[in-house]
């Protein structure tokens, strides 16, 4: 491995797996399907990814087994591994909430005084109990956590909840959040990264920024008259200012601008009414500003 590519492990299987692997390569990463390698190169970057249990990142990175890991953020702080981090990604967003049966009330932090709460997250919810001057019992449970109440082994959980259909078929319902988290690119804060490789580090969050900021954009074109361009304009909630073209007709300019994804559906009337047409919104792969 001492061949002075970058070092980037990331989850071996799962959802962060998928979102990791699809920003990698749109980051212009060429990486072969890795199956059950420990191990994949890139065929076009100074890069080798290890591919991990989730649980293992925080560690391998603090220790410069891997310069860099992406991983969940609850994980990274749960582990507690001497690591920091490089760039929150935006995407596998999750929160770690207390729920209770669906049968019980839970109207405000207090109540949890004197109740046992399973979770495989202890030193997070420690920590959360601390910071709210809370005491209870925390019951430390590796896989399945949402039993516990049935079981009569915990009064009620915390533990990560994305959609929520996991607590519905165990009968619980969402109470406090405890921890809001995200994927996250970490790297060791003990270790001390070469010049090369930080050099292939900078270049890399070049492109995820790209990527980043691309995801959140989109490429607007459409015809508007010119006597109404000004007016066009002023709705345009531009990342920059839009380009205008001419067209055959003399009457109309072609506008093209980047806008926020968001934003397109909150001024798609408004530009119809100021007398836009030939509305067209594409996708932004990669985006540089």
């Amino acid at each position: 491995m001492a061949n002075g590519n970058l070092k980037l492990a990331v989850q071996k299987k799962g959802r962060l797996s998928e979102k990791t692997m699809e920003m990698l390569k749109a980051c212009g990463l060429e990486v072969d399907n890795y199956g059950e390698r420990l191990l994949v190169p890139s065929r076009n970057y100074d890069i080798d990814i290890l591919f991990l249990r989730d649980d293992d990142i925080p560690e391998y990175v603090k220790d410069g087994v891997a310069d860099i890991g992406i991983v969940g953020e609850n994980v990274m702080v749960e582990k507690q591994a001497a690591v920091s981090i490089v760039k929150r990604l935006g995407f596998s967003k999750c929160r770690l909430l207390i729920a209770v049966p669906e049968n019980k009330e839970l109207s405000n932090l207090n109540e949890i005084n004197a109740k046992t709460i399973a979770t495989s997250y202890p030193n997070i919810l420690k920590s959360f109990l601390k910071e709210n001057s809370l005491n209870a019992k925390i019951i430390e449970i590796s896989g399945s956590v949402e039993i516990a109440p049935s079981l009569g082994v915990a009064d009620m959980i915390c533990d990560i909840v994305s959609t929520g259909n996991t607590l519905k078929m165990n009968k619980l319902k969402k109470s406090f959040p405890v921890f809001e988290s995200e994927a996250v690119l970490i790297q060791s804060s003990a270790v001390e990264m070469d010049a090369h490789k930080k050099e292939l580090l900078d270049n890399l969050l070049i492109r995820i920024d790209s990527v980043l900021t691309a995801k959140k954009s989109k490429y607007l074109m459409m015809n508007v008259p010119k006597n109404q361009l000004e007016k066009v304009i002023e709705i345009l909630p531009s990342i920059k200012s839009p380009t205008v073209l001419p067209l055959a007709d003399e009457n109309l300019v072609a506008v093209h601008a980047v806008i926020p994804s968001e934003t397109f559906w909150q001024i798609n009337n408004k530009l119809k009414y100021a007398g836009a047409s030939g509305i067209l919104l594409l996708q932004i792969d990669n985006m540089i500003v």
